[in-house]
């Protein structure tokens, strides 16, 4: 399948990209080409073809959700530049 140079130009504008004219040439090719694959993709008879959403079929890729001990409080703190109270103190971000 053919795209003019007058295409060409026209979608550029719309997505708002430049193509400068001594890369016309190659979008021309490179755009063609891609229309090519895609008209063969529209011949294909798909009848009966349940679609997917990955290439290869995948079960149980998520880790089962365990309790698990956390991160002791005071060592938590001992890492903090400063702490107040039992806390992470930190300086005011939001004025009054």
């Amino acid at each position: 399948m053919k795209i003019s140079q007058e295409e060409i130009k026209k979608i550029a504008l719309l997505s708002r990209l430049e193509v400068k004219e001594e890369h016309m040439a190659h979008v021309e090719k490179e755009l063609s080409d891609i229309l090519s694959y895609v008209a063969e993709l529209d011949a294909l008879e798909l009848d009966g073809v349940e679609p997917m959403a990955h290439a290869v079929p995948l079960h149980n890729v998520l880790r089962e959700d365990e309790m698990k001990p956390s991160l002791d409080h005071d060592l938590a703190l001992s890492n903090a530049p400063e702490a107040e109270d039992g806390y992470f103190k930190v300086p005011r971000v939001v004025q009054e």
